[in-house]
């Protein structure tokens, strides 16, 4: 029986939690309606039901700039690396409308 795809998957992805970066090319995963915030090595940072998290965009930030909320933890997450940031809005919206798609609450 084969894996079922995630529903999104982003690499390179800066995650803080205020007031200090947890890293700098974590990963972020939506799949089988559980969000997962993963380090560079696979380490699971925080996880819950897609349909507990509260994302949005953050306040003050550029658009690559995702404020969320993961079991009652508040984090920014930023797509995409200094180059790459003309693709990180569309990936943040491609995020934004995931979470909204599995179930979750996004702004």
């Amino acid at each position: 029986m084969a894996m079922a795809e995630p529903e999104f998957r982003a690499t390179g992805v800066r995650i803080e939690r205020w007031p200090r970066s947890l890293t700098k090319a974590g990963q972020v995963l939506i799949k089988d309606g559980r969000l997962q915030l993963l380090t560079s090595y696979g380490r699971v940072i925080d996880s819950a039901p897609v349909r507990a998290v509260r994302a949005g965009k953050a306040w003050f930030s550029d658009e690559s700039s995702t404020a969320l909320t993961v079991n009652g933890k508040r984090y920014r997450l930023t797509m995409g690396q200094r180059d790459e940031r003309a693709d990180a809005g569309k990936l943040t919206g491609r995020f934004l409308k995931a979470v909204r798609r599995a179930g979750g609450t996004g702004g």
